[in-house]
């Protein structure tokens, strides 16, 4: 038996386990893995002999830790089912639909030294009392050696898979519903890159693939680089496309830019499906715009950012009786938490982030208003918010400036002087401070990454700009003050 500690590094963020490649790749993956299995046998959501349904994106890594999660998962008398590379949400359709708990080998939007775990029962996503469980078993699981076997044993169902995803959207738009549009796919390396094309041609459009990558790039769709934005909006102006989408690494978050050249936020894309779909209520995280409210006559639950936090609202909402509840994120991770039936098509529930069902929805809009994108999403009245990141921001000072923003308004107010008078704060989730004028600015450390994000809201783009500038600015200087500011 090889002594091991708790794995360092390697932690649940804000949907799944994330962490070094090389922590997963060193025996963290079946540690965690096993944990998991445990937890689904001791709470009696997996038999004996059971199967379990593995993903994975096309980071180098994923192969090779799935190959440790599939021996954690033979050593502990279950049967893997290998689905190869596949949209997280394809595979927590093609899992629930058997009755089959899942793991997903990404690690979503981060760089490609790290990577990491999203774990499935049979009914969904795991909630926050699994994640809490399955920490408490990985002790045991870390004095534990997990070594990758033969792939001899573990049944393939690669083409299986995506048969459910692809049942879930079929029909729900017109065949003719993007005639006459040109629309960009920015395939780089996503899952999804082939299944956004299939959609596209389906429903009468022509899909012009751009920028397909053998190498990984991650894609952070609240945080899209410079040279990325510049890349395709120099694309959409000379391809003469009407639309450019893509996703994250695993299809999870959808990427859209209209034909502007401007990224369409993840929660105006919340949005517009949340109208299209007719919600009865509608779930989203305090980073979401402040304008959601305004734009539904449904109620709004405001949670902390994390797909576990909107389910658990979108359960709250299911026992209060609603219907046709929703769930979406500033990210564009679209939910859905009980059945829903748009024109004759029944969606049945799926309670982890999607980013096709928001993307489809947007040209359900474009088909029903005959508009450019840009028009559909001015439409909506949302004020103007932009977010980015600074990476690489140690965490134990993301922590701590945290702690003094919410808890020292004197230091508060030095960290924001200049910017205006604050009215009002939200510490639901990080420091979101509300200015005189309507302005907005939030400050909150990533579940996921050693970075540290940044959201601005304010009535014009250009003013959103200069919000959001400035707070960089001061977790910047913060940073490089050693934390004193």
């Amino acid at each position: 038996m090889n002594e091991r500690s708790v794995p360092e590094g390697v932690k649940f963020g804000t949907s799944g386990v994330r962490g070094p490649a090389d922590r997963l790749l060193s025996g963290d993956a079946g540690i965690y893995t096993s944990a998991f299995i445990e937890h689904l046998l001791r709470s009696g959501l997996v038999g004996e002999g059971g199967s379990i349904a593995i993903g994975e994106d096309l980071r180098p890594s994923s192969p090779a830790i799935g190959e440790a999660v599939c021996a954690a998962i033979l050593r502990a008398g279950l049967k893997p089912v290998r689905c190869g590379v596949v949209p997280t949400p394809a595979l927590a359709c093609f899992a629930m639909w058997r009755d089959m708990a899942a793991i997903m080998v990404t690690g979503s939007h981060i760089p490609a030294d790290r990577n990491g775990l999203k774990f499935y029962r049979p009914d969904g996503e795991i909630d926050k009392q699994d994640e809490a469980a399955i920490v408490h078993l990985v002790a045991k699981h870390a004095a534990l050696a997990v070594t990758p076997q033969a792939w001899g044993r573990v049944a393939a169902a690669e083409a299986d898979a995506l048969a459910p995803y692809r049942e879930r959207y079929r029909g729900l738009l017109p065949s003719t519903a993007l005639s006459g549009r040109r629309i960009g796919i920015w395939e780089q390396s996503s899952v999804a890159r082939s299944l956004l094309a299939e959609i596209v041609s389906s429903s009468g459009g022509e899909p012009v693939l751009l920028g397909r990558s053998a190498q990984f790039v991650p894609v952070d769709t609240e945080a899209l680089s410079p040279a990325d934005a510049a890349r395709i909006a120099s694309w959409i102006e000379s391809e003469r496309l009407d639309l450019m989408i893509s996703t994250d690494a695993d299809a999870d978050r959808p990427l859209v830019i209209d034909e502007k050249g401007r990224q369409v936020r993840g929660d105006a894309l919340g949005l517009i499906a949340a109208k299209i779909l007719d919600a009865g209520a509608v779930v989203t995280p305090v980073t979401s715009s402040s304008g959601i409210e305004a734009g539904l006559a449904a109620p709004v639950l405001r949670t902390r950012v994390g797909s576990p936090f909107v389910i658990a609202g979108m359960s709250d909402a299911v026992s209060a009786g609603h219907r046709n509840i929703v769930g979406f994120e500033a990210n564009g991770g679209f939910l859905t938490g009980s059945d829903i039936t748009y024109s004759g098509h029944v969606l049945r529930a799926l309670p982890t982030r999607d980013a096709f069902l928001p993307i489809l929805c947007l040209f359900i809009a474009l088909d029903q208003t005959g508009a450019a994108a840009s028009e559909v999403i001015s439409g909506l009245g949302l004020p103007a918010a932009l977010s980015d990141r600074l990476q690489d921001y140690p965490v134990a000072k993301g922590q701590a400036l945290m702690r003094r923003l919410v808890e020292d308004e004197a230091f508060s107010g030095q960290f924001l002087d200049g910017l205006g008078p604050v009215e009002g704060r939200d510490t639901t989730d990080g420091a979101k401070f509300f200015l005189r004028g309507g302005a907005i600015l939030h400050f909150r450390p990533s579940g996921n990454a050693p970075e540290m994000r940044c959201y601005a809201e304010a009535s014009s783009r250009d003013a959103a700009e200069v919000l959001l500038a400035e707070g960089l600015q001061r977790l910047q200087a913060f940073d490089s003050a050693g934390g004193e500011n």
